[in-house]
């Protein structure tokens, strides 16, 4: 296993680095904060320019066919910038299970996506311990009754289609392509500027065209969670870096006691702390993506490490960051705050720590 980036990889990094370098600068995001809009569009736009939307999009869609380590490439790039675009929605939740599952009707509505000219997503929430399925789906007629209730549904309101597992009777768990008005909507909070959506299925008909790949084995949506884990764990990835380097510069340059507080071994100690945690973190992602692109069977394990990683000590080393910082960490119009806004909803949306270990047992016990 090689951790390094290939050529590509290296290429598809830099090109997003200077795409959100230049777009995601503090000044357009405290502009952003204030406008109240649930996305900043120029910046979506300028991804769908670079060619970065369509990087794992198939060919046939317009995109380069390209697969999870590239995603993670992208997402971790959003994280370090703490970027408000819908690429974690459009393409973990919604673009990877369509062009891996999809028929060919299903897979045309990824062909807008390449130009930022549409948004999807995907429900992989419900109460209760992430990956859990509650929702329903019967057959009736030439269609399917939806019910249920997916929680903290990212940009369900701009979305074109939504993503929505259900457990189909007499078969197993299909997805099926929901559209946004068939379904209620209600607002539920975020920690970071990103909306999130309560989406309630009471008796939601769609047509047997909205089934994904017109099965429910439950193979998309095994794609969909595992697809969904890569890029939260992803993106926090890149989350913690950001903290670390902000954290890092500040303590070099504030003094106490006439000297900066770099030279505090106490403070050392703590900045080694979240390093090690950023650290973990990062093996992980690379070793669980690299696993989910080649198949390997592991794949799921490996990102559940890297989701409690997310969860506990990412959210703690996040903290201690805050801590680092004193009064200033607290104040909104420092940076930082977008950090930890960040890695807390990426925790949250990942289940918890206690959850992932809970998961993490569950799998090894299968192996047993």
């Amino acid at each position: 296993m090689d951790f390094n980036l290939d050529e590509t990889q290296q290429e598809i990094k830099g090109l997003a680095a200077d795409v959100l370098a230049r777009e995601a600068t503090q000044e357009r995001l405290e502009a952003f904060e204030k406008s109240e809009a649930p996305y900043d569009d120029v910046t979506w736009k300028a991804l769908a320019q670079a060619g970065l939307l369509g990087i794992i999009l198939p060919e046939d869609a317009g995109g380069a066919g390209l697969g999870p380590v590239e995603l993670a490439v992208i997402l971790r790039e959003v994280g370090l910038h703490v970027a408000p675009v819908p690429v974690y929605a459009s393409l973990a939740l919604a673009a990877v299970p369509i062009a891996a599952h999809g028929t060919a009707e299903q897979r045309a509505l990824l062909a807008p996506l390449t130009e930022g000219a549409t948004i999807l997503t995907g429900a992989y929430r419900e109460a209760g311990p992430a990956g859990e399925i509650a929702a329903t789906a019967r057959a009736d007629g030439g269609g399917y009754v939806l019910n249920g209730v997916k929680t903290f549904v990212p940009y369900a309101r701009e979305a074109s289609r939504i993503l929505v597992p259900a457990r189909v009777e007499g078969e197993g768990v299909g997805v099926f392509l929901v559209e946004p008005a068939a379904a209620t909507l209600s607002v539920q909070p975020s920690a970071t500027s990103e909306p999130l959506s309560r989406v309630a299925l009471d008796d939601v008909r769609v047509g047997a065209d909205a089934l994904l790949g017109g099965t429910a084995d439950g193979e998309a949506w095994d794609t969909l969670r595992r697809s969904a884990v890569a890029g939260a764990v992803a993106i926090s990835s890149g989350v913690i870096e950001g903290a670390l380097y902000l954290t890092t510069e500040y303590t070099k340059t504030r003094e106490q006691f006439d000297r900066a507080l770099a030279q505090f071994q106490a403070v050392t100690m703590q900045i080694g702390d979240v390093y090690i945690a950023k650290r973990a973190l990062d093996v992980a992602v690379w070793a669980g993506v690299w696993r989910l692109a080649q198949g390997a069977g592991d794949a799921e394990e490996v990102l559940t490490v890297a989701a409690y990683n997310a969860c506990d000590p990412v959210v703690k080393a996040l903290y201690t960051c805050q801590h680092l910082h004193g009064g200033i960490g607290l104040d909104i119009t420092y940076p930082l705050h977008r950090y930890f806004a960040w890695g807390k909803h990426c925790g949250h949306l990942l289940g918890g720590g206690e959850d992932r270990l809970d998961a993490l047992a569950a799998l090894l016990d299968q192996e047993a």
